[in-house]
């Protein structure tokens, strides 16, 4: 292994989570008698926070305090509803446990809701990550680095010797704003050409293959 540390991105990095985002901002949406959105279009705005995705998926000049009930009401459905049919890609458990077994550190840096990101890691992969963080009030979301290097304080490992692994051109830049390397992975939310177009040098296509470059 060339790495003491993976840093993982959550969703589509690790877990299939579009379904859950999308049943939750359409509640949201009609809500507000806003129209509906697809899949394929949630796919595209997620990567950058729960807010920013309400920004995205809402009528074009929806206001700020209108953002702000959205919000409100799309972590309240979220919260109770973010595992309904959220599940692991194939071939993730078995490489955390691997990594593990191998004396790495493994942890997750995501811009979901830190609420979220406590619930699923403790449903879905109870024991294998050493640190986990989410979207928190006062700490700037990824591409900011702030977050990474907060596990990087907090296990003690040198920023030379951790990898970042992601699905989208955010993770890619929150590897390059944390000067640290970065693995980019095509099985989630974001395809191989806008992956290459924004930076990506190593991209993998199988979760058994991640370890070979970690």
């Amino acid at each position: 292994m060339k790495h003491k540390l993976a840093i993982f991105d959550m969703d589509g990095t690790i877990l299939y989570t579009l379904v859950d985002l999308k049943n939750s901002m359409n509640y949201t949406l009609e809500q507000f008698e806003y129209p509906l959105r697809t899949l394929d279009e949630i796919r595209l705005f997620v990567g950058n926070g729960i807010r920013k995705l309400i920004v995205r998926a809402a009528p074009t000049g929806t206001d700020d305090a209108t953002i702000d009930k959205m919000f409100s009401v799309f972590n309240e459905h979220y919260s109770v509803h973010c595992n309904d049919n959220t599940r692991p890609y194939d071939g993730i458990t078995d490489l955390l446990k691997q990594l593990r077994e191998s004396g790495i550190k493994t942890a997750v840096v995501s811009n979901k809701a830190n609420y979220a990101v406590q619930t699923l890691v403790e449903k879905f992969f109870c024991g294998l990550f050493d640190y986990a963080v989410g979207e928190k009030a006062g700490v700037r979301k990824k591409p900011c680095p702030d977050s990474v290097n907060e596990v990087l304080k907090t296990l003690n490992i040198d920023r030379k010797d951790a990898v970042y692994i992601g699905d989208s051109e955010v993770d890619i830049a929150t590897a390059k704003n944390a000067k640290m390397d970065c693995i980019s992975v095509d099985w989630g939310f974001r395809d191989r050409d806008v992956l290459i177009k924004n930076g990506a040098t190593v991209i993998v296509s199988k979760p058994d293959k991640l370890s070979e470059e970690i």
